[in-house]
């Protein structure tokens, strides 16, 4: 699995670029400006990279970089997940405008630059120039031990995240103790104020519809008595009626058949009646003014409307201010339970101090191997006798990513105390030692393709020739594209891509295309310093070849 394909139109200086890759090493060369780290930059742009109006070639209205890779089994979930189609190939373009306005897809589906990013790191792994300056971000050098290692430090910051919540808590409540105090004080007294009404949901408008009967039972009681009359009691009532309109058409049933509905009707209308009557004459008979009941009512409705207007809350939203407030009294009992914060903090810490134990004893055996590595990889690189050590230094206070800081110390040669890489005066050691360091974590990220833009300034001769064994025995079990300015890592690529640049019409452009052969060992002359065309240089890169 690797890069396949990349296209470029109105990018930089590149009017127009298709240019298929492989597997294996392969390099880019090309003189002094021709643009070496251009596909480099495409790539970027095609992965996430900020978009620049300033990449659209000079008259152009837009440029647009398209990478085509084998798609990786491992994001085949996430396209799924994202939407995307999950072909063989997976399809990579951006364009930007010359106002600085960009577009993404992902197989042929609108993205954003986000999903662009979120592919990047299972498609490539890019080590800059200036991959050593990485190399003192504190940060960065933690991820990078915890990555050799195959550490997950995830546990542990959220075990740390924990702990520092409940010591915000306990903090929290110990400077507020006497705030939380007579604030719990309030609501106790609020509380056992409406404890004397002691209201329910849907409490009050039962009591008002209950004191609304009260006030008018004595009118109740009369229009219940007027209707049983009218219905079943005075004369001419409606229940008579219906009992002389009911036998009247009952006597002719038996001629005309057609009065049976009427009757039917008739004979159910006379029983709702009736129990109409019946239940109206309890209801007369029965009713009870009960002034007693009114005036405790009264009592009751009063009080509602005094805490209403006291808590100045409409009175049916007592029950729910009631419940709420012991709600709030609870929690504050919580926070003024200082013993039970105390306990929580200490066994929030008890659980992180065990994750980072465990992450500070990984990192310790973890050390010593990449320092090996490391080490082993600068004897070939005009270092010998140099050595590199990971130093962990306990630090004064916990954080989220453990109990210690990562450090790497580089001395040059034998003898040398081992110091800071940021302090190593010399530019080509530290070329050299970002070489090393980015051969062997290189093997441990996932990436099918690595690129390496220029790792290898400040280095030479027989040390550059090792860097391209080095490239090259990368290769064998992935894809690898440098950008060298050594024939001797040049030299030991699979494939080599030449940069040219020319200039017509007051226009620049820069093509990029592979060469193989005499144009290959011209190239070769060139990178060594010599004309071309000379005997010597020309020698010298036939013999590099060969070698």
């Amino acid at each position: 699995m690797s890069l396949r394909r990349i296209a470029l139109r109105d990018f930089v200086i590149v009017p127009a670029l298709d240019l298929d890759l492989h597997t294996g090493f392969g390099v880019l060369t090309g003189e002094t400006g021709a643009g070496k780290s251009i596909l480099i930059d495409a790539l970027q742009l095609a992965l996430g990279a900020r978009a620049d109006a300033g990449l659209v070639r000079e008259g152009a209205a837009r440029c647009e970089v398209a990478a085509e890779f084998d798609r990786p089994a491992s994001v085949v979930p996430w396209l799924d997940e994202q939407g995307f189609s999950a072909d063989d190939t997976l399809l990579l373009r951006r364009t930007i405008d010359s106002d600085g306005r960009s577009r993404a897809w992902i197989n042929g589906s609108a993205a954003t630059v986000t999903q662009l990013k979120a592919l990047a790191d299972e498609l490539v792994d890019i080590h800059g120039q200036h991959a050593w300056q990485s190399l003192t971000r504190p940060d960065a050098v933690r991820r990078l031990l915890d990555a050799y290692g195959g550490i997950d430090s995830s546990a542990a910051g959220q075990a740390w995240t924990q702990w520092r919540e409940r010591l915000r808590l306990l903090d929290d409540a110990q400077a507020r103790e006497a705030q939380l105090q007579q604030e719990s004080e309030r609501l106790a007294w609020q509380i056992a104020e409406l404890d004397k009404l002691a209201p329910q949901p849907g409490e009050w408008d039962e009591l008002n519809a209950r004191h609304s009967r009260l006030t008018h039972a004595q009118a109740l009681q009369d229009a219940a008595s007027q209707a049983v009359d009218w219905l079943g009691e005075a004369p001419g009532h409606a229940a008579g009626l219906l009992h002389k309109a009911l036998a009247a058409l009952s006597a002719q049933t038996r001629i005309e058949p057609a009065f049976q509905g009427p009757v039917d009707a008739l004979e159910s209308a006379l029983a709702q009646v009736e129990d109409t009557v019946y239940t109206l004459r309890h209801y007369a008979g029965d009713g009870d003014l009960d002034p007693a009941g009114l005036a405790k009512l009264d009592q009751r409705l009063s009080l509602w409307v005094s805490l209403a207007r006291r808590f100045r809350r409409p009175p049916e939203e007592l029950p729910a201010l009631h419940a709420q407030w012991r709600e709030e009294l609870a929690r504050l009992g919580q926070a003024l339970d200082l013993d039970a914060l105390r306990s929580a903090e200490r066994k929030a810490w008890q659980a992180f101090d065990k994750k980072m134990g465990a992450l500070s004893r990984d990192r310790q055996a973890a050390a010593p191997r990449l320092s090996a590595a490391v080490t082993q990889a600068m004897q070939s690189l005009g270092m010998a006798g140099g050595r590199f050590e990971v130093a962990l230094q306990k630090l004064p206070e916990p954080q989220s990513h453990g109990g210690e800081q990562v450090d790497f110390l580089v001395a040059g040669h034998a003898g040398v105390t081992a110091r800071p890489v940021g302090k190593v005066a010399s530019g080509g050691e530290l070329s050299r030692i970002a070489l090393a360091i980015s051969v062997v974590t290189s093997q441990l990220g996932q990436a099918p393709t690595l690129i390496f833009d220029e790792v290898d300034s400040g280095i030479g001769g027989a040390v550059a020739h090792t860097v391209g064994q080095m490239l090259r025995q990368l290769g064998q079990d992935r894809q690898v594209l440098a950008v060298t300015h050594l024939a001797q890592v040049a030299a030991c690529a699979d494939h080599h891509l030449l940069v040219s640049k020319t200039t017509a019409a007051q226009q620049t452009a820069s093509t990029v295309a592979p060469i193989v052969g005499e144009a290959r060992v011209h190239e070769l002359a060139r990178m060594l310093g010599g004309h071309a065309q000379s005997a010597a240089s020309l020698a010298h890169a036939r013999e590099l070849l060969g070698a």
